[in-house]
């Protein structure tokens, strides 16, 4: 049967046909779910009544026996929605047909939940009592209702349908609150928990229903997400007859929690407690102390109020815990609870202190030398995975090798193994595909092919600037292969192409230029002019691709007397790598543009998940070059579709004297939120860099604050702040810069202060405290508010890691936006954290550590 392309017409007839003519229950699941008939461009009529019909001629055993392995073959959705054309809606109606009982299958309760009922559908449907109760257990169903709205008009839709059906005895009540209260107990993300809260909020709990569940909403003060706790805690405060326990055990939990509205409900309920009774509140202290470190100087405050109110009611013990937890006060609250707990002003502990113990910088970290490179058959049998790009290198370079010394016993070796890997699968793509390809055509090698020479060789591909010839463009790449592609991963390609195309042709050379020699993905200089001054004596001609990466791996500084050596060389390759080494390397110019940097451009704002709108800038000299022109020009935006972005651990070594390009070329890459399936840059890609040469700039500065604030995929703070701690033990970290970017991120809203302050807090605890104070002035140089702009809680909270990051660092001397902030005249906390860090800044004497 022809079909024409985009026609899905034949789809829905060959699924009733199927359905009509295979014989077994699990054929015909197996026939519906064929993946042709279920990715569909087009919205096509609803064939499942069609179905229903054909498959009810069938057995009644056959029809149970198919809707019950047709719900198991069910997929989890994406994203809460459902596939076009997948076998939901038929499962569905074959269970309600059969009266089968449904298996236990959570992508089963997902599609029932995704088809929102009205009250008289959901009461008459009789898979009511099956999957009402999974509702609370099923995963992904949170996700797929968290859109419904609390609309009490609303029909069709799951809120309305269950209240109502609540409301008239239609569902026991009990079933959806304890179903409720369980899944909160479950914990996950609140989006996941939104539905069941509005549920639980439409239902309206009575007096009695709240005190049959108070164990369970004291449970839920400690660590649900804070719209449930908040939830929790207002039908607790219903409650008369709770306990002193009960009542010990809410406050504890809500002074211990991190949200400022919790910690200021707790405090408002231990004041109560204490005034209603004359009892001892040493139980309390720990938590009274850690609400202390609330980054809110109100709740600050009211935190040492209450104590002070209360004082006698402190026992020995309670007052050791107190003054504990003093150590974080800001000093005018220190010496307000010292006085009313006991002791001279000065016995009550500052943030001076901070508990804080400078440790010097670590030596730069060593890199681990580069694998043993492969010397037999049986070495480049296995393509080593493409996350170790030192064993893909020299995997590459052992190939050329082997390949030129011994052609036709390489082949007999590897076409044993070569055949099984054929039988196992195929190529994959990129990097894997071409290395796969390469082992085929050594496996396949005739015994007489040349390992290399200059018969029948392709010319150079040399550029006039550099040799004086003509450019062969197939140097770049397969026409169009580049348009999409970043320009690093497009090198990678193009020289694993280039060792397939020889392998193809008979013209390998015996070895590669561009093999590294360091770690760091360097070229020791002399071996580049000794491997140069080999091609000439066998007339060896470059490969193109091979030969840029050869003189991108070459360090910017070169021995006078290897410039001298290769001075003499007489081939083109050989002057071109002479002129590179001898002052014709570019020095590009980059930079860094904002959304709001450039004209008619808006601030930043988080639009989404990539920071659209900045812009990376690469400008540098034409070499002619292709490869390399293409690696020092402005990166090609990150395109929509979903691929990876090509090797990224790479890209550091691929060009280990030019960081900065490398981190410009990362720009497109970096993301607010992980994809399955993409690669991300993350902390070790920026330790690429750090173990880079080449002066940082901007991009630098940006691809190590993306890996500081971003707590996601980061990791452990002291992970995220190893590549600032590596690049400070460098003497190289522009901390200033460090920090604007950083600011940049925080005002724009792609991020949050709290993971940026722990890792700069790791950092400093690291060794790096000095320099982290240099980051902080960058810092509050881009994030804090201007005259004319409102303050936040972030701003405050910032201005209070500063004060601490300064006594690190002992540092002295004003900063300008601090200045200013504090000598605004209102009285809120931001001002109030900027005249603290300002008179810590400016007075006068030593500052202690």
């Amino acid at each position: 049967m022809t079909v024409a392309p985009g026609d899905e017409t034949w789809i829905d007839p060959m699924r009733v046909a199927g359905a009509g003519a295979i014989s077994g229950a699990a054929a015909t699941v197996a026939w519906l779910n064929r993946r042709d008939f279920q990715d569909r461009r087009h919205e096509a009529p609803d064939a499942t009544p069609v179905l229903v019909r054909v498959l009810s001629a069938r057995p009644p055993a056959w029809q149970a026996d198919f809707a019950t392995r047709a719900a198991l073959r069910l997929p989890g959705r994406r994203g809460g929605h459902r596939r076009s054309g997948d076998l939901g809606a038929l499962v569905l109606a074959m269970l309600r047909h059969t009266g089968v009982t449904p298996p236990a299958h959570d992508p089963l309760v997902v599609e029932w939940a995704a088809r929102p009922p009205t009250a008289s559908q959901l009461g008459r449907d009789p898979l009511l009592g099956h999957l009402l109760p999974r509702l609370f257990e099923a995963d992904g169903v949170g996700r797929a209702l968290r859109d419904e709205r609390g609309d009490r008009s609303a029909s069709g839709a799951w809120l309305a349908a269950l209240t109502t059906l609540a409301g008239d005895g239609g569902i026991g009540r009990d079933l959806l609150l304890d179903g409720c209260v369980h899944r909160f107990l479950r914990g996950g993300p609140v989006v996941g928990l939104r539905f069941f809260a509005r549920l639980h909020e439409r239902l309206e709990p009575t007096y009695d229903e709240v005190h049959a569940r108070a164990h369970a909403y004291l449970r839920l003060l400690t660590a649900a997400p804070g719209s449930v706790a908040d939830l929790a805690l207002r039908h607790l405060r219903r409650l008369a007859g709770l306990g002193h326990q009960d009542v010990g055990e809410a406050v504890r939990a809500l002074l211990s929690r991190p949200e400022r509205r919790l910690v200021t409900a707790g405090l408002a309920w231990l004041d109560e407690y204490a005034s209603d009774r004359d009892a001892g509140l040493d139980t309390f202290a720990p938590a009274l102390a850690n609400a202390f470190r609330c980054p809110s100087a109100d709740v600050q405050g009211r935190a040492v109020r209450l104590a002070v109110t209360h004082a006698r009611h402190f026992g020995p013990e309670g007052v050791a815990a107190v003054r504990a937890g003093a150590r974080v006060l800001p000093q005018d609250l220190a010496e307000t609870l010292a006085a009313a707990f006991g002791g001279a002003a000065h016995a009550g502990a500052r943030r001076e202190h901070d508990g804080f113990a400078p440790v010097p910088l670590p030596a730069p970290r060593p890199l681990p030398p580069l694998p043993p490179a492969p010397r037999t058959a049986a070495d480049l049998a296995d393509i080593p995975h493409r996350d170790s790009w030192p064993a893909m290198e020299l995997w590459l370079a052992g190939v050329v090798r082997l390949h030129g010394e011994d052609p036709g016993g390489l082949a007999t070796a590897l076409a044993v193994r070569a055949a099984r890997r054929t039988a196992t699968g195929g190529p994959r793509d990129g990097i894997e595909a071409c290395s796969e390809t390469i082992l085929a055509c050594l496996a396949d090698a005739p015994a007489d092919r040349p390992g290399g020479g200059a018969a029948g060789a392709p010319a150079d591909g040399l550029p006039r600037g550099l040799s004086g010839e003509p450019l062969d463009d197939g140097a770049v790449g397969a026409p169009g292969a580049g348009a999409r592609l970043p320009a690093p991963y497009l090198l990678l390609l193009r020289r694993w192409a280039e060792v397939r195309d020889g392998l193809r042709a008979g013209t390998l050379p015996p070895f590669l230029l561009a093999e590294p020699t360091e770690p760091t993905g360097h070229i020791d200089p002399a071996e580049l002019v000794t491997r140069l001054e080999d091609y000439e004596r066998a007339d060896v001609q470059v490969m193109p691709a091979d030969l840029q990466q050869a003189l991108l791996r070459l360090p910017r500084a070169v021995p006078p007397e290897v410039v001298a050596r290769a001075r003499a060389l007489a081939s083109t390759a050989g002057r071109a790598a002479a002129r590179w080494m001898d002052g014709a390397r570019p020095a590009p110019l980059t930079a860094v543009a904002w959304p709001g940097e450039q004209p008619g451009e808006q601030p930043g704002e988080r639009q989404g998940e990539r920071l659209d709108g900045l812009v990376a800038r690469i400008r540098a000299d034409a070499t002619g070059l292709p490869l390399i022109d293409l690696l020092f020009a402005d990166p090609e935006p990150r395109p929509d579709e979903e691929h990876a972005g090509g090797c990224l651990p790479w890209w550091p070594y691929v060009m280990p004297s030019d960081r900065e390009v490398a981190a410009q070329h990362y720009l497109p890459w970096l993301r607010l939120a992980g994809t399955p399936g993409r690669e991300d840059v993350g902390p070790g890609e920026a330790l690429a860099l750090a173990a880079s040469g080449g002066p940082p700039g901007e991009g630098v500065a940006l691809v190590l604050a993306h890996v500081v604030a971003d707590r996601p995929r980061g990791g452990a703070p002291e992970r995220r702040a190893a590549p600032v701690v590596e690049l400070a033990a460098r003497g190289e970290l522009d901390g200033a810069g460090l920090g604007r970017q950083l600011g940049r991120l925080l005002r724009g809203g792609w991020r949050k202060p709290g993971p940026v302050l722990e890792t700069l807090e790791a950092a400093a605890a690291l060794g790096a405290h000095r320099q982290v104070w240099e980051v902080v002035t960058g810092l509050l140089e881009t994030f804090l508010p201007g005259p004319e702009e409102r303050p936040a809680a972030r701003h405050a909270q910032v201005l209070g890691f500063a004060l601490r990051a300064a006594r690190w660092a002992e540092a002295r001397g004003p900063v300008p936006c601090v200045a200013e902030a504090a000598a605004r005249r209102a009285s809120n906390n931001f001002v109030r954290e900027a005249r603290r860090l300002h008179t810590y800044l400016t007075r006068r004497g030593p500052h202690r550590a």
